[in-house]
């Protein structure tokens, strides 16, 4: 057993030193994404107020709202709509190329768009956190080792927890590894930092990386439905429609109709109380269905979505898939997207992956620490027993106690 841990210590160890650096973008930008949905939410709203409309006062029709946009700029393409519940906020039309136009639900007055500073810098972050800030042509490798990166913090969180693991469960030992202590020298510090922190931010950040597995890999997203019980789907096949379009590409685009958009928009709104947002993509053909997301929460919560899709022409319901229709292993794997950035449980989840991926960046400081004493103790020259003591008993002592605990 002792040996075991020994080798369980140094696999953890290299790992750690191996994918530090990477670890490390990837903590850094998890941070600065914490609270990326709302950040953007107030850049992009902050200059364009709707007055709390009169009590007579009645939205304007779907179609109106997006022809006011495609007026604002002739090359605009709109793809999606959004309206929101709450009547002083605006309506949001998304366009091809990024853009995101706002405007007045009952007024029809252009506000603005969102704001292209913040955006630009939270696309930038993404780029760094998902593929390394890579290139298009080298993103697919950059993407690959983060996977594998990933791979290996779910093996570093396994054996940090086995490493941890108290000999014996008396208070004060344990005491000595889940909270800090003050007036520490620099190995005793980084030593005590890395077991605190390891402790109380275990959880998260083992959901966090559990989840970024899943999403890295096609495989690791099957064995969640496996593990319920389920066959995972098949692939989606892309279509030949699929492809995003960029402003001006596709001149029919902007000519895409529009008639009867307000009256299925007012059935997707009856279909069910309580919404916050409903949101519609855009048909470029009329024999196309049109699919609505209502969603009941803030946006990141899958357990509060649904999605609607009716007939273009009679407005009858093909399909109403709300969370709670959902199989097992397709719930888990939703709740498994939006468990990473912590969404799934509201601002509290956001700000608990937030605090985690902080303290990653302190183990991955701790760590690198504590192995380069260790890596330079054993690269210095050994003084000889007859002239010089190796250490003090002091330093023995801690030494020992280390050493009992690795």
């Amino acid at each position: 057993m002792k040996l075991f841990r020994k080798v369980i210590f140094w696999c953890h160890l290299l790992t750690g030193v191996v994918v530090g650096l990477m670890t490390l973008i990837m903590s850094v930008t998890a941070v600065l994404l914490t609270y990326q949905r709302q950040i953007i939410a107030w850049a992009d709203t902050r200059d364009h107020r709707v007055a709390p409309p009169a009590p007579e006062a009645s939205r304007l029709p779907v179609e109106a709202l997006i022809a006011k946009a495609r007026e604002s700029r002739t090359d605009t393409v709109p793809v999606t709509f959004t309206l929101q519940s709450d009547a002083t906020k605006p309506a949001a039309i998304g366009a091809a190329g990024g853009r995101v136009i706002y405007i007045n639900p009952s007024t029809g007055d252009v506000l603005g768009e969102g704001s292209k500073s913040v955006r630009d810098f939270f696309r930038v972050v993404v780029r760094w956190h998902t593929s390394l800030g890579a290139s298009n042509e080298n993103r697919a490798t950059a993407a690959a080792i983060i996977g594998a990166c990933n791979l290996c913090l779910l093996f570093m969180v396994a054996s940090g927890l086995y490493i941890w693991w108290p000999r014996s469960w008396s208070w004060p030992q344990v005491r000595n590894i889940i909270w800090f202590k003050r007036r520490l020298p620099g190995r005793a510090r980084d030593f005590n930092w890395h077991n605190t922190i390891g402790f109380w931010s275990l959880a998260p950040i083992l959901i966090v990386v559990s989840s970024g597995v899943v999403l890295s890999y096609r495989w690791a997203g099957d064995l969640v439905y496996r593990l319920a019980g389920e066959t995972p789907p098949a692939p989606a096949q892309p279509s030949g429609n699929a492809a995003p379009q960029r402003a001006g590409s596709d001149r029919g685009a902007i000519q895409s109709p529009l008639d009867g958009l307000n009256q299925l928009f007012l059935r997707a709104e009856r279909q069910t109380a309580g919404w916050q947002s409903i949101s519609l993509r855009i048909p470029q053909s009329v024999e196309a269905p049109i699919t609505f997301t209502i969603d009941h929460g803030n946006g990141g919560q899958p357990q509060k979505r649904a999605q609607l899709t009716l007939d273009r022409k009679s407005g009858e319901v093909i399909n109403w898939e709300p969370f709670s229709s959902y199989t097992t292993g397709r719930k888990m794997r939703s709740f498994m997207r939006f468990a990473h950035t912590g969404e799934v449980a509201g601002l509290v989840g956001q700000t608990i992956a937030g605090v985690a991926s902080l303290g990653a960046c302190f183990l991955v400081y701790t760590g690198l620490a504590l192995a380069f004493r260790r890596f330079r103790a054993w690269l210095a020259p050994r003084p000889k027993e007859s002239t010089q003591p190796v250490s003090s008993p002091i330093e023995e002592a801690k030494d020992a106690e280390i050493a009992k605990n690795c």
